[in-house]
């Protein structure tokens, strides 16, 4: 699968919608961005049971705001609506790999435990 383009009236139905989505927070004037593009391109079409969406930081100004977005690129993961995974920066194909294992090998259940945990604590 290709990667998607997401904005502010799509990117809510691709999280929940999907059991993962990778999102490549990017922009246009980016050379990082740049760089990473094809990888992450190649990614997604290795690996056609996740979507691979792309947000245009430049056109998507709240959907940036709303995920602090403050360094470009920043690739997040998300597995059954769940933000696992988010870090800034171009990711080598290894690196990227080594994220898509780890999301796709998560135990959910013990994520779920560890926030309730967390809200517990914090409460």
């Amino acid at each position: 699968m290709a990667t998607r383009e997401l904005t502010g009236e799509t990117f809510e139905s691709a999280v929940t919608d999907n059991d993962i989505v990778l999102v490549d927070f990017w922009a246009t004037w980016c050379p990082p961005c740049k760089q990473f593009a094809p990888t992450y391109e190649s990614a997604s079409e290795q690996h056609t049971d996740i979507v691979f969406g792309k947000v245009d930081t430049d056109a998507e100004q709240d959907l940036s705001m709303q995920f602090g977005i403050r360094s470009i690129p920043t690739l997040m993961a998300f597995r059954e609506q769940v933000l696992v995974f988010s870090q800034p920066g171009a990711l080598p194909p290894a690196a990227l790999e080594q994220v898509i294992t780890a999301v796709k090998e998560l135990d959910m259940d013990d994520v779920r435990a560890k926030i309730a945990e967390q809200e517990t604590a914090q409460a």
